[in-house]
């Protein structure tokens, strides 16, 4: 009863044809639309001297609530350096996306189809038509003396008419909703030592940046606000790495035991539920304490929130929530707090020191030092969750 109470400053009145509890009756939607798509390609390779280079094309003819057709030039080149075997890449594609199918045909017609202006919270009267996208890719690979092997990427994709979900409540029901344009750019490294005397050892490290604008088009926001400006999706994070060091026993070459080690880093993704404080109080006591929201040494418990701060000692310990007044949807948005996680493992590749077939075996620690951490809160997809706890894991195998 107390949702789209009438007597709320929120209260929207195109839900109220719809609310039960206060007369009236369930929504009833049919639509049907055939939607048909074709589409060919080309591609082909060619190699002059030091360098390769792919040429493709592709042609897509899409038929369904909207109609578009687009033809996409493919051309990526790579060439080999080889006084100082170094590989130089770059790459461009145009792509063509077209709108996901599920409830295609009721997010589109919020908007075009009857169900206009803004009875289930649609903000504009166009059906979803396909995205182009523009993506190019640079990167460089160089080795460094015998066992050492290092790459480099960067990739920047601008996208017009960028697809995204919409989700109804706490529900797994989802509309595809598209956004005028995004931006995603990112670089990725990685780093190899090759075995060196029994040891090997990887770096890998990322940064990616995702950025949206709006308008919106399709979906229903009635439980949502929509972002004014620019924003930020929740796979965006300024920095992650995972670092794995591992030795092989050569002394027991028939056996071939092994101990490795990993590190994981993630700086944190995005997470735009709580912008504020403030808004962190209005969250449940389960959610606080998933967050570990606190004021003063006042931690909030599943049984107990806490529903009013005065200490200037407040926050939460596992998600990073702006100071009042400093939230930015672009540049400084509320993230998971950074972590960091521990793996250990041991095995042998051949337990029984045979010559053809071969049995593995390994023991892994999962989180060696049990840290309790979000991976996201209140994803729009996924909604909350934590890393995986302390875990032992044995594994088996047998090659061939």
């Amino acid at each position: 009863p107390d949702f789209n109470d009438p007597a709320s400053p929120d209260f929207l009145p195109g839900l109220l044809p719809f609310d039960l509890t206060r007369g009236g009756s369930l929504f009833k939607f049919h639509g049907n639309k055939t939607i048909k798509q074709q589409a060919f390609y080309a591609q082909d390779s060619v190699t002059l001297g030091s360098a390769t280079v792919l040429l493709g094309v592709r042609f897509d003819n899409y038929d369904g609530i909207a109609k578009a057709k687009l033809l996409q030039p493919r051309l990526g080149v790579s060439y080999l350096v080889k006084r100082t075997n170094t590989v130089l890449r770059g790459s461009y594609t145009r792509n063509f996306e077209t709108p996901y199918n599920e409830n295609l045909i009721l997010s589109s017609v919020t908007g075009a189809g009857g169900l206009a202006n803004g009875v289930l919270g649609d903000t504009s009267n166009l059906p979803l038509a396909p995205g182009r996208r523009h993506q190019f890719n640079a990167g460089i690979q160089q080795s460094i003396g015998r066992h050492v092997l290092f790459d480099l990427d960067y990739f920047y994709k601008r996208t017009q008419n960028a697809y995204d979900f919409n989700v109804l409540f706490n529900t797994s029901v989802v509309f595809p909703i598209s956004w005028q344009r995004s931006k995603l750019d990112g670089v990725s490294a990685r780093l190899n030592l090759t075995n060196y005397k029994g040891l090997s050892a990887y770096v890998v490290a990322g940064h990616t940046r995702a950025r949206y604008f709006p308008p919106e088009s399709g979906g229903l926001f009635f439980n949502s606000d929509l972002p004014a400006g620019v924003f930020r999706i929740d796979h965006d994070q300024n920095f992650q790495q995972t670092t794995q060091v591992q030795y092989q026993f050569e002394q027991w070459k028939r056996v071939a035991p092994y101990v490795a080690f990993t590190w994981r880093y993630d700086s944190g993704l995005v997470a735009g539920s709580v912008p504020d404080f403030a808004s962190a109080l209005d969250l449940s006591a389960d959610q606080q304490a998933q967050i570990g929201l606190f004021c003063g040494s006042t931690f909030a418990t599943p049984a107990s929130p806490i529903l009013a701060c005065g200490s200037a000692n407040r926050g939460a310990i596992r998600l990073r929530i702006p100071a009042d007044g400093a939230e930015n949807d672009d540049t400084n948005p509320p993230r998971i707090a950074p972590r960091h996680l521990l793996d250990f493992s041991a095995g042998t590749d051949n337990l029984f020191r045979t010559d053809r077939r071969k049995v593995t075996l390994r023991f892994t620690v999962i989180n060696l030092t049990n840290k309790v951490a979000l991976y996201n809160f209140l994803s729009t997809f996924s909604g909350t969750h934590f890393v995986t706890p302390r875990a032992f894991q044995v594994q088996t195998g047998v090659t061939f």
